[in-house]
């Protein structure tokens, strides 16, 4: 639906040239936009209990975050004010799409797609964010200026909800239209504030640190029951200093812990669990009559059908030695390699038609895990 042109680059030139490296402003990145969502369908999803969303006001400088959901919308004033919610791909199919075209970066990497709409004047203040985001410019106009990383630049919060920065020097200052997009990398300071009612739609990716990972990675040792092994020292000699700890000592208990993230099977179950792990809740709908493995495979052999993947669901894999590890929204399948096609399918595509799928010679440990995501909701025809 949305092709996607970066000036006069290629995808993998973007990468090389500015993919956490610098920001760069994509005139008519898509042109002949349309707008996949109007302000009032955004408002209403703004109002659901299970969607996170907020308004962020700047009238005479008195920065105020309110957080949803919202009955009304008193707070979205005539100007200043700004709607922002997040993971809107979850919920509105069409507005999903516009994810697609910024594929090229893995699967695992992209976060969601959140959607804001300002009044006249309105934006959430200069700030910076720790993760790349690509900012689409939909109905309106917005004035941008964004910034180099300054590791000197103070960062203070207006409230307890709103963290921003100092004023910083631009090195891009523009008015983005309707199909221009700037790409922002981590750590680059950026503002924007709307010259007319705007819609502008945010392209964010996952960037863990090494806090959420090792936190993640402790509760999945716990969870699995592994790590078991106990520290041991049966060359243990006597030693002047009853206080010392000594390096090698140190070193025993850090080789134990190492000995974890070394044990390729638990790594990768976790790794995959945690980057499949969806962030924020789904619109599920769980067939009534589920289907059984029989019917899945006549339905693959009739070739005349479409499956479309639920709008945020994550789905990766990683190779194994003998074995694909399939890991849709935190949950981890074993698949044979024979499946790579089939899972490939699933992975790299919004939809597919049951002709490639059965060309691809889905085996039946493959049919029953699709059944049961199919069973779930999370693939639906």
């Amino acid at each position: 639906m949305y092709q996607l042109k970066i000036n006069t680059l290629s995808e993998q030139e973007f990468l090389n040239q500015y993919w956490q490296k610098k920001p760069l402003l994509i005139k008519q990145g898509f042109t002949d936009f349309q707008d996949p969502i109007e302000a009032e369908e955004l408002a209403g999803l703004a109002m659901e209990e299970s969607i996170e969303s907020r308004i962020v006001t700047n009238h005479n400088n008195d920065w105020q975050a309110y957080q949803g959901p919202f009955k009304d919308f008193e707070k979205l004033t005539e100007q200043h004010a700004t709607l922002l919610v997040q993971a809107v791909d979850h919920w509105h199919s069409d507005a999903a799409q516009l994810l697609e075209p910024f594929r090229f970066i893995p699967n695992w990497r992209i976060d969601d797609l959140m959607i804001s709409y300002s009044s006249p004047k309105g934006g959430v203040g200069p700030h910076l964010d720790q993760y790349d985001v690509f900012i689409i410019q939909g109905e309106g106009k917005r004035h941008w200026r964004v910034g180099l990383p300054d590791p000197t630049l103070k960062q203070f919060t207006q409230n307890k909800k709103l963290l921003q920065v100092e004023q910083f020097e631009a090195v891009i200052d523009c008015i983005l239209e309707p199909g221009d997009i700037l790409y922002i990398p981590p750590g680059c300071p950026h503002e924007g504030y709307a010259i007319e009612n705007a819609l502008n739609y945010s392209v964010g990716f996952r960037a863990p640190n090494q806090q959420d990972l090792f936190s993640s990675f402790a509760d999945h040792i716990i969870d699995t029951d592994s790590g078991q092994k106990r520290y041991s020292d049966h060359t243990l000699t006597l030693r002047d200093a009853k206080g010392e700890l000594l390096d090698s000592e140190a070193n025993k208990v850090k080789t134990l812990m190492q000995a974890l993230l070394n044990n390729d099977e638990l790594f990768k179950q976790w790794l995959g669990n945690t980057l499949s792990q969806p962030k924020h809740e789904m619109d599920l709908a769980p067939l009534e009559a589920p289907l059984t493995c029989e019917q899945m495979s006549e339905l693959i052999a009739s070739n005349n059908d479409e499956f479309e993947r639920l709008g945020g669901t994550r789905a990766i894999f990683q190779q194994c030695e003998d074995t694909l590890l399939l890991s849709i929204n935190g949950e981890n399948y074993l698949l044979p390699l024979s499946d790579l096609k089939a899972v490939r399918l699933l992975t790299d595509n919004n939809y597919f038609n049951t002709e490639d799928l059965d060309q691809a010679q889905p085996s039946l440990v493959f049919i029953q895990t699709f059944t049961t995501l199919v069973n779930e909701g999370v693939w639906f025809n």
